[in-house]
């Protein structure tokens, strides 16, 4: 079957441009992984008509729901190869999901951590071929951050990984920042006005550049370089922390800042779309199309404030103006 579009990436911006094709009448088939940075998040606190918050979870849950209401199919899979043009329609080979990439651990994070290239190291190919006449990438990022016992159970509630959409939920509170060098101490001073009760744990041991550690003592901020054994916390609330050495840091919120987030653009180079030097995706600030004329990118992947209601706005006007391209073609 040849679909009108296809959206690769079955997150918020997916799910948003999704429900806005299918609103048009198209057929559309969305690819998905079944997680990503939104399932990570429980409790997303900065958005319109949801004032106590909602889960990345429960969105991903309704709006899929919502899609296939309006006929919009799924199909559960790791996207590994795109070929095609506006012209000739646009193939998009899916492999099935390995037992690893199942239930937390997310495929593209396993397999191609810099987003650079294929998830070539599964050694699997391509299982199943779609056709689809318009392309949205919508494939987002994934941030990087150990595997620390207690650290998933905080995410959301407690401890969180952006300073726009919650560094207001840190203010007048003890606060950790935990990161690795200079983007932890980045992340330490950019929280500097919202709570002067922070502590910078430098989980890594990476170098702080001599610029950055000024600023650090300046702003009064505290810094602990050593290994993190464990989060302390109890039902989703963070405590402190416990580190390798036995020491324990006493905190009432949380935040990330390890830098090196994999930005999952390596499916896109196979068509040639532009990238940033940082591997995301450059398109027209108005179409969202990139480019490659057909190809269209919504959410993280793309250069914009990486934001939940930003990701929705995105999905909607890619879903736009690949209507007015699907109905060009057909005409």
């Amino acid at each position: 079957m040849t679909y009108d579009s296809i959206i690769v990436g079955g997150g918020i911006a997916g799910l948003q441009a999704a429900i806005q094709l299918g609103r048009y009448g198209h057929r559309v088939l969305v690819i998905d992984a079944g997680y990503g940075r939104s399932t990570l998040c429980a409790n997303y606190h900065n958005v319109l008509g949801y004032p106590d918050g909602i889960s990345g979870e429960e969105l991903r849950r309704t709006g899929r729901g919502q899609a296939e209401a309006l006929g919009v199919a799924f199909a559960e899979g790791l996207a590994v190869r795109l070929a095609g043009s506006l012209e000739s329609g646009f193939r998009v080979g899916v492999r099935k999901l390995l037992p690893d990439e199942r239930g937390g651990r997310h495929p593209l994070a396993a397999h191609d951590p810099g987003g650079q290239g294929l998830p070539d190291e599964s050694g699997a190919g391509p299982d199943t071929e779609y056709t689809g006449a318009a392309l949205l990438l919508a494939t987002g990022v994934m941030d990087r951050f150990p595997e620390l016992p207690g650290l998933r159970e905080c995410l959301g509630h407690t401890v969180y990984v952006c300073p726009d959409c919650d560094g207001h939920e840190v203010a007048g509170r003890r606060t950790l920042v935990l990161g690795a060098g200079n983007p932890g101490a980045g992340m330490a001073l950019t929280l500097r006005p919202r709570t002067d009760k922070l502590t910078f744990v430098n989980h890594e041991r990476s170098p702080v550049n001599a610029d950055l550690q000024e600023k650090l003592e300046h702003a009064g901020i505290d810094t602990v370089a050593g290994p993190i054994a464990a989060i302390l916390e109890d039902g989703g609330k963070i405590g402190g922390v416990e580190l390798a050495g036995g020491e324990t840091l006493s905190a009432e919120r949380g935040f990330l800042g390890f830098g090196g987030n994999a930005v999952h653009s390596g499916l896109a180079a196979q068509l040639g779309v532009e990238r940033m030097e940082n591997g995301h995706l450059l398109a027209d600030p108005r179409s969202k199309e990139t480019n490659i004329p057909g190809v269209y990118v919504a959410g993280d992947i793309g250069v914009h404030a990486e934001q939940l209601t930003v990701a929705m706005g995105e999905g909607a006007m890619a879903a736009i103006w690949m209507n007015k391209a699907i109905r060009k073609k057909n005409n």
